[in-house]
């Protein structure tokens, strides 16, 4: 065996296909979860399991002692304030890097593309934070960003494709915009590449078009793969940050945190999320591309009926 590989956030869309992807690369994941995990994706899998979490005193020493990695992939999505982001994003991460550094294991902390650009949302405020204080503490630490993450088991894209099945039209954003893309396979892959094979400093994911998309080349794959060819409808910017105050407004008032808002709005209109400046660190080429990506990713969606088998065009 290749040693021990530690990591938090293992029950989460990305945790869960990393913590297969190290088991077949002949490592012994190590999870941090709140209660022993049943996953179809580990039934076959040898996983040794520490109970708590990112703030349950002796937590992250557990899970980090004699480990060889600690992978920081725990992370939150929405929070009703930069407060809430920062609990977990940055201290969170920055426990976790202390931990695995007082046990001396390297350590990998996941982030975002978000995190490049820290001004436009507190998610991504709060990622870039997070980057800054692990980088501070543990300059050894690598840091990688991944872009847009879909795959099988996500259940946010699993909405794009039933409106490419059910609806004429398909929104898209500003032409100028380009988009990074990864399925979770890929991202999965060259994380446990990166406990088997080091690198430093801070690393950009992609699929295997580092230059990203088009608004409308995803929409035009999403309807493809459905057997669709809808309009593709040209949306407003400001309609757009005008739907992300909206949102705001409303988990305000309603004190429900949303992934969308008014910061959400932003990156999306945000016209650069290639990776064409990001230093190289491929390790293992990425696989799919956008067009097979999301194929195979409705083939399991149909398989495991989250959409219908059969989908008339």
């Amino acid at each position: 065996m290749a040693g021990v590989v530690a990591v938090t956030g293992a029950t989460g869309f990305l945790g869960r296909h990393l913590v297969r992807a190290l088991a077949e690369a002949g490592w012994t994941p190590r999870v941090l979860v709140r209660r022993d995990p049943i996953h179809p994706l580990w039934r076959d899998l040898e996983v040794e399991v520490v109970v708590g979490d990112l703030k349950s005193p002796g937590a992250l020493d557990r899970l980090s002692r004699d480990a060889d990695v600690v992978v920081h992939a725990a992370g939150l999505i929405k929070a009703g304030s930069l407060e809430g982001f920062n609990a977990v994003n940055r201290d969170g991460a920055l426990a976790a890097a202390n931990a695995a550094r007082a046990a001396g294991a390297r350590f990998i902390l996941v982030s975002s593309l978000a995190a490049r650009e820290p001004a436009l949302s507190r998610y991504a405020a709060s990622k870039r934070a997070g980057e800054d204080a692990v980088r501070e503490a543990s300059p050894e630490a690598l840091v990688v960003r991944p872009p847009a993450i879909y795959g099988p088991g996500d259940t946010e894209t699993l909405g794009l494709f039933r409106l490419a099945a059910a609806s004429p039209l398909m929104p898209v954003l500003s032409p100028a915009a380009r988009i990074a893309m990864i399925h979770v396979h890929d991202a999965a892959a060259k994380l446990a590449d990166y406990c088997k094979n080091p690198f430093l400093g801070v690393v950009e994911l992609s699929d295997v078009r580092r230059d990203g998309y088009t608004w409308t080349e995803i929409m035009s794959a999403a309807a493809a793969v459905m057997g669709r060819k809808p309009r593709l409808v040209r949306l407003p910017d400001s309609g757009i940050l005008a739907a992300g105050a909206l949102a705001d407004a409303w988990s305000l008032a309603t004190r429900t945190p949303t992934v969308f808002g008014f910061g959400k709005a932003r990156e999306l209109l945000h016209a650069d999320w290639t990776l064409s400046s990001a230093p190289m660190a491929e390790g293992v080429p990425s696989v799919f591309g956008l067009l097979d990506g999301f194929a195979h990713t409705v083939d399991w969606y149909r398989t495991e009926g989250w959409l219908p088998k059969n989908i008339v065009a």
